[in-house]
């Protein structure tokens, strides 16, 4: 199969290139940092797609960071909502056959008890400027398949993590003060809200469900992709500190604080398993361990 991945240069794009490309596909990876394609450039875009002439486009590119879109909300809508607006012209101009647009559980925003487990069914309340952002790029993804009967399959990943993600998300951030401190000798590691309940994932899971929607997702379709179990932020942190090397605690930073927090976020993957057969496979201290390791060899290698 040829595969396009769009960010793969970021965190879950390495992951899925390495998974495709295990799985025999032919994969064209493109990147605004590494190849300089900007999904806001639509006939750069478009030239892409039909030199490469991929029979499915994975689309990831986009922007990610939830509290940093407080700060810069035009540029965030711009490139999820936008970005996912171009995609998906030029893989119908190109005659590219599927496109698997990657959303957020953020979408789904405040809910309630009654509401747990989030099914995709549930109404979208967005909190976040990022929220807000990944609705309008799922809707516009939906009104490709509407409209013009376009084989989209959309996906809502909650929480995911692994080896590689930015210090921009609360796991690898944690890992990293954790290693730092095991360098530095500090037993101190600071820390925001840990009240917040997620929905964490291997990294590593969340690409095999991402090629199975693609090979086995309805098209027009929206997908949970999550494990169905919420782990407090709390319980995050006190399994990290309790695999350091040497004895650490954990100290509130209001300077951490997110200016909007969802209490709980917990999704319902009866879908996916229905749909495609996935389910998670790799348990969460195999992944912070593998989280935790690799901000090691990281700081090694820059001391």
């Amino acid at each position: 199969m040829r595969a396009l991945i769009t960010g793969a240069g970021g965190f879950v794009g390495a992951h899925l290139q390495r998974h495709l490309e295990d799985c025999g596909d032919e994969v064209t990876a493109t990147d605004r940092v590494t190849d300089g394609l900007d999904i806001l450039d639509a006939a750069a875009l478009l030239e892409m797609f039909r030199r490469c002439q991929p029979e499915v486009v994975y689309h990831l590119a986009g922007a990610s960071d939830v509290g940093g879109s407080w700060q810069t909300p035009q540029a965030t809508f711009r490139a999820n909502a936008e970005g996912t607006l171009n995609i998906l012209w030029a893989a119908r101009e190109a005659g590219t056959e599927r496109v698997l647009t990657i959303g957020s559980a953020d979408i789904y925003g405040k809910v309630t008890a009654d509401d747990l487990p989030i099914t995709e069914d549930l109404a979208l309340r967005p909190v976040s400027p990022y929220a807000a952002s990944k609705v309008a790029a799922d809707y516009v993804a939906l009104q490709a398949f509407l409209g013009y009967e376009q084989h989209v399959v959309r996906a809502r990943p909650f929480n995911h993590l692994g080896p590689g993600q930015t210090d921009k998300f609360v796991a690898p951030a944690l890992a990293s003060r954790v290693a730092a401190n095991e360098i530095e000798g500090n037993s101190v590691v600071r820390v925001g809200n840990l009240s917040p309940q997620r929905d964490f994932t291997d990294v590593r899971d969340v690409v095999r469900a991402y090629r199975l929607l693609v090979d086995k997702g309805h098209a027009g379709q929206v997908y949970n992709v999550c494990s169905g179990t919420a782990i407090p932020v709390q319980d995050l942190a006190e399994r990290l500190i309790s695999m350091a090397q040497i004895p650490m605690t954990l100290e509130p930073d209001p300077d951490l604080q997110r200016p909007v927090d969802i209490p709980i976020l917990l999704g319902d993957s009866s879908r996916i398993l229905a749909d495609t057969g996935w389910k998670p496979e790799i348990p969460l201290d195999q992944t912070l361990e593998d989280l935790l390791n690799d901000r090691r060899k990281r700081l090694q290698a820059e001391t």
